[in-house]
């Protein structure tokens, strides 16, 4: 066959499939208007799935639960139209229950508008949430084209008809079930932001930063306000994707109670969960809250609702006058709404409150107690104590020489006594993580491998130094060596320790302040040694100029000797001043998270 015949061929070839090839991975849009998948054949006629919905009315913003189910199948595809005009295109959005087996897609000019399968593995089960527009028609029905193989496809299997209140009832029947079917609850926006008049008074708050006016764009704030027997709850936050609390018999994540505000295309969703260990939150099929309201303005994510104190028809939520800890976390949510893991620790309450109790005001951290001492006490033994031990062996040795502490030069006295602190420091500060995690941790990440190694050459040095040979032995200078090389690299590892610490979810501090200050420790680190070095060599070089007169050599060496001694004492004292200042800016830093 000539080129040009075999370019047309296959060109035929490439057309033909794209026009019978079907959609595996979900990708419909082409099929928005007529629900038809391209696979060559007719649908047929008798379907043997069903739609089911929760609710039997609604009103624009509420959110309805769709269930798609029956015998195994490959593919999906829902849409709600008019129920009056079933031609017109697709209204309302979606959002996911289980991002995994379902994609939202764009029919239209309509954003999220229909859902459709993620890939060809089979399933028999469905789920996902319909939030009504604000401008839906009175009544509207769900539609879906099930693919059960290849050949064999439904399309536009008819779904229950859901209408606005006061709308003529429904012709065609309803396809729920009774156990499917609850009242869904008018969702209204807030005019305005909300305030703290109220905490400590008649509200029991929680704020982060303490104190902090829920209006502003970086305030975290809580609060809980007893109604006879329901609690009226407001939760306000700097996001633009969701806000999250959660109710805990503990202080770590799991077996909790969870309420999430989540903010998609312009709107604000709340939605009940159960929290399973670290596992994505399991909605809850059953809206338990009231008077839904939400505003998302200004860089404001916020959102309030009513609760019963006592739910115990409702699994999973916990009653309200009982004492918990309470978390309060945010994140970011994808299109559908789908929420992603919080990007930093969640704020978590020091003690268990009982929030129908008397109200109180106060704060919590979003670092554990034992995380930020392991923090603090990693930053005074290798900001200050190892730093300042390193300075006075390298430089003060000769200064010091002539000047004893408890029978020892005062230099060799001062060097040990820091460097031993800073294994102690360095020792009790090791073993917090472990106990707050209860053993390794695995999303650390290289901290803590990185960790053990510091841990392991800061006791290997003191080892070390107890097998230390004489002053003039041959095997001194090898010792001084991997004296020296082994601190150096425990220092090195230390630093570089620290600034993936810093970053972690556990001890989040601020970013990129926490980055530039250690910067900027190390450059006055390596700046003072750099310094301190200069000096030195000139000292050494004044010397060797001197003419060779032995008494003007004796006094030249006096001269340096106090020159030097006052010149390194200076420098020292400033070292140790700076020092104290990183090491004052990191632990308040340490404190605020």
């Amino acid at each position: 066959m000539e080129l040009p015949g075999l370019a047309f061929t296959v060109w035929m070839l490439i057309c033909f499939y794209a026009s019978v090839g079907g959609y595996p991975n979900g990708k419909v849009r082409e099929a928005c208007s007529s629900m038809i998948p391209r696979h060559g054949s007719s649908p047929q006629l008798s379907p043997e799935h069903t739609i089911t919905v929760n609710g039997t009315e609604f009103k624009p913003g509420d959110s309805i639960e769709v269930h798609l189910s029956g015998p195994v199948f490959e593919g999906f595809f829902i849409q709600a139209r008019d129920a009056e005009h079933l031609e017109s295109p697709a209204l309302g959005s979606f959002m996911l229950a289980d991002r995994r087996v379902s994609q939202l897609l764009t029919c239209g000019h309509t954003k999220n508008s229909a859902v459709s399968h993620t890939s060809k593995a089979k399933k028999k089960h469905i789920k996902v949430y319909w939030i009504a527009p604000g401008d839906a028609p009175k009544r509207v029905q769900f539609l879906a084209t099930v693919v059960k193989k290849y050949k064999t496809f439904w399309v536009k299997i008819p779904g229950p008809i859901v209408s606005q209140p006061n709308a003529l009832s429904p012709t065609t029947p309803l396809h729920a079930t009774s156990e499917a079917i609850s009242t869904s609850h008018p969702v209204s926006y807030l005019s305005k932001p909300f305030n703290a008049s109220g905490c400590g008074r008649t509200k029991f708050c929680i704020r982060n930063p303490s104190n902090c006016d829920p209006e502003s764009a970086s305030c975290f704030f809580l609060s809980f306000q007893q109604e006879r027997s329901s609690v009226f709850i407001e939760m306000s936050g700097p996001s633009e994707g969701y806000l999250a609390f959660a109710l805990s018999h503990d202080q770590w994540m799991g077996g909790d109670d969870a309420y999430m505000c989540v903010g998609e295309d312009h709107r604000v969703h709340t939605i009940t969960a159960y929290l399973k260990g670290r596992s994505p939150p399991v909605l809850d099929s059953e809206n338990a809250l009231e008077d839904v309201s939400w505003r998302l303005a200004d860089g404001l994510l916020q959102c309030s609702f009513r609760r019963s104190i006592r739910l115990p028809a409702h699994k999973g939520r916990f009653n309200l006058d009982a004492s918990y800890y309470i978390f309060l976390a945010d994140g970011e949510a994808s299109e559908g709404g789908v929420i992603h893991k919080h990007h930093h620790q969640p704020l978590i309450t020091n003690g268990i409150y009982n929030v129908t109790g008397l109200p109180q005001d106060i704060g919590g951290s979003r670092s554990p107690r034992l995380i930020k001492a392991h923090g603090a006490l990693m930053f005074i033994a290798w900001i200050t104590t190892v730093s300042i031990g390193v300075i006075v062996a390298r430089f003060f040795k000769p200064v010091w020489s002539h000047s004893f502490l408890f029978g020892k030069e005062m230099w060799f006295q001062v060097h040990r006594m820091l460097m031993l602190t800073t294994v102690m420091l360095t020792s009790i500060s090791f073993v917090l993580p472990f106990i707050y995690r209860g053993g390794w941790s695995q999303q650390a990440g290289f901290h803590p491998y990185l960790g053990c190694t510091v841990m392991a050459l800061a006791i290997f040095q003191p080892l070390m130094a107890g097998f230390r040979p004489s002053r003039h032995a041959p095997r001194r200078q090898l010792f001084n060596w991997f004296h020296w090389s082994t601190g150096t690299a425990a220092r090195i590892l230390a630093v570089v320790t620290m600034f993936l610490g810093m970053n972690l979810p556990a001890l989040d501090l601020p970013d990129p302040w926490d980055t530039y200050t250690m910067i900027a420790f190390v450059t006055w680190h390596v700046g003072i040694d750099v310094l301190l070095e200069i000096h030195s060599y000139c000292l050494i070089r004044k010397v060797e100029v001197i003419e060779y007169d032995r008494v003007q050599i004796l006094q030249s060496l006096t001269s340096a000797e106090a020159e030097g001694r006052l010149f390194k004492q200076i420098v020292l004292t400033i070292y140790i001043c700076g020092n104290i200042v990183f090491l004052i800016a990191f632990l308040a830093a340490v404190n605020q998270i």
